[in-house]
């Protein structure tokens, strides 16, 4: 029987079932007028004649046509799921698109190994006009001089906020031309995050802190990941801003003395090891139960699929998660945002 993490937090180290809970949000205009120049910072250009100017993730001006969507491969399930959500196909994933996003592809769509693994000789093979990679995996980054060397498109991308995926979601629905997708499955999306930003704006902001637990210890997170920049968009004063050293060693010390209101909890692999471990490692600490967050039933496992995974078309979905456990007083009024 798993743990009920939400419990633990408020009980200490009973055995129990583990619970996820309801949403939250928060955001202010100066926020807001970021996200505006994050938009403008893109610079996409495009033409009548199936071309397009772009940003890719290392700020490098790029261009590609129409004829780089015939056959894809994508070297990361969430950015496989993005687009075909944009209208194309695809002729290779890696793994993770099956085992992590239960992406339903047919028999002719090759495997051609793992994120970090991926099989540059199957690559090759598939003949592709395009290959899609993640700025943020090493061997994938490594990729590109062999990809040069063979003459192959490749396109770089990274996706920690809303606003990447909606540019990344521009660049793959013009390729397939399928604009109506890129309203339906971006700008719509993009549309309710701001209706939750800005819905929450007037609310008072609560501290939290991000804890990212894995099978082999824990560590707190700041907005260098999208959880949070989610918590950050909603008005979460995390913690971790005042304390650097949370980053590297999750200190019980500095977190009793700021005693966050809320905490979040993300987790790597295996989720039950990584829970456990977080069980017998800071858990352990009689001053844990002490906390705030604790102590009034705050603490929060977050499910995977919205903020461990990209959540793609489900952007509004995790905001609008987050939101109503930072502002049940608002519960109602996302729904309704969400229902439109």
């Amino acid at each position: 029987m798993k743990k009920n993490w939400h419990r633990m937090c408020t009980a200490g180290l009973s055995t129990l079932l583990l619970l996820f809970s309801l949403n939250a949000c928060t955001n202010t205009a100066e926020q807001t007028q970021q996200t505006k120049q994050t938009e403008d910072t893109q610079q996409i250009e495009a033409s009548d004649t199936g071309y397009i100017a772009y940003h890719d993730a290392f700020d490098r001006e790029q261009e590609l046509t129409a004829e780089n969507a015939k056959r894809v491969v994508a070297l990361y399930g969430s950015f496989a799921e993005a687009w075909e959500l944009a209208g194309g196909t695809l002729v290779g994933v890696t793994e993770d698109a099956i085992e992590e996003r239960n992406m339903d592809l047919g028999e002719d769509v090759a495997m051609i190994g793992s994120v970090k693994e991926p099989n540059f000789e199957e690559i090759i093979a598939l003949s592709p006009s395009l290959v899609i990679l993640s700025a943020d995996v090493a061997t994938q980054v490594n990729l590109e001089p062999a990809l040069q060397q063979a003459s192959i498109p490749y396109a770089y991308f990274r996706v920690d906020t809303v606003e990447d995926y909606v540019e990344m979601m521009h660049v793959f629905s013009y390729l397939n031309g399928r604009e109506d997708l890129y309203e339906q499955n971006a700008e719509s999306v993009y549309d309710k995050v701001q209706e939750i930003k800005a819905l929450v704006t007037l609310q008072p902001n609560p501290t939290g802190l991000l804890i990212r637990a894995f099978s082999t210890g824990a560590k707190a997170k700041g907005a260098d990941n999208q959880t949070g920049v989610i918590m950050r968009d909603l008005g979460v004063d995390n913690i971790v801003a005042r304390h650097d050293s949370l980053l590297e060693d999750l200190s019980i010390e500095e977190i009793i003395t700021e005693d966050p209101d809320y905490i979040f909890i993300t987790t790597m692999g295996s989720e039950q090891a990584a829970l456990t471990a977080l069980e017998k490692g800071i858990m352990t600490n009689p001053a844990w139960a002490g906390l705030h967050a604790v102590q009034q039933d705050k603490c929060y496992v977050l499910p995977k699929d919205l903020f461990h995974y990209k959540p793609n078309a489900r952007w509004a979905e995790s905001y609008a998660y987050m939101a109503k456990i930072l502002y049940p007083n608002l519960t109602e009024e996302i729904d309704n945002i969400m229902a439109t």
